[in-house]
């Protein structure tokens, strides 16, 4: 079992708190119970997130730095993460936590800081938009490419041990490094004069910095991501570009 399901837009998780903490942290107490009770040899994926981090105490992080969540979202998978060790442990079940940095991909929802920047930087290309409104600018991330992590996740189990990983690429970047490499794959120079702050975009408690160390993951699972930052933005902004252009022919 993977379980991938969740309230998971941080940012979100700010406007309904309780409703984030049912499903992001009790929903897979459920999970964790309802394989407990039906049959324990099922192996259980969980996908935590860096966001357990938060106010990060150790850069990069790895799997004993201490957490320090700053959101509801953050919060309820440390809850999920804990009931997962605890089950393992308690249960001898097969259960594993996998810490995932930001992993992002040309299916990436519209309401994510990455997917808003390539979607926005594909119209203002193709004459359909103007700017793109966003938060701050200075936040810093680890961002790998997704399938590199679904890899990850799939190798996790196919262990004869269930253990917790980080899977991260170790560099950190700035937004306003994602808008320097978008803008440049589509032609575009100053993206200054196309990008607006707006004061809804900025979290009550902002994360400035996320890094991750998958020291262990390439040790133990043999894991190392792909695919660059830069790689994945070109990626990214291409991948939008087209899909506005087969909209609008």
């Amino acid at each position: 079992v993977y379980n991938l399901a969740s309230q998971s837009f941080v940012g979100e998780s700010w406007n309904t708190p309780e409703q984030t903490s049912n499903v992001t942290g009790l929903g897979v107490l459920r999970m964790l119970e309802a394989i407990r009770e039906y049959n324990k040899s099922i192996k259980f994926y969980q996908a935590s997130t860096s966001e357990m981090f938060g106010r990060m105490v150790e850069n990069p992080a790895k799997e004993s730095t201490p957490f320090y969540p700053r959101s509801p979202y953050g919060v309820a998978k440390l809850y999920a993460y804990w009931m997962v060790k605890n089950y393992r442990e308690s249960y001898d079940m097969f259960a594993c936590n996998g810490i995932l940095f930001n992993h992002e991909s040309e299916r990436r929802g519209i309401e994510f800081v990455t997917r808003k920047i390539s979607d926005g930087v594909a119209r203002i290309r193709l004459g359909l938009g103007e700017e793109i409104a966003l938060g701050n600018l200075d936040a810093e991330r680890d961002w790998g490419y997704a399938p590199d992590y679904v890899e990850g996740m799939w190798l996790m189990l196919q262990q004869d041990e269930p253990n917790d990983f980080v899977l991260a690429t170790g560099k950190a970047y700035s937004i306003r490094d994602f808008l320097e490499i978008a803008f440049d794959e589509a032609g575009i120079d100053n993206w200054e004069k196309y990008v607006v702050q707006d004061p809804r975009f900025f979290r009550p408690a902002e994360v400035e910095v996320l890094r991750g160390d998958a020291t262990k993951a390439e040790k133990i699972l043999g894991w190392k991501p792909k695919t660059t930052f830069e790689q994945l933005v070109r990626q990214m902004v291409r991948n939008d570009i087209a899909l506005l252009e087969k909209l609008h022919r």
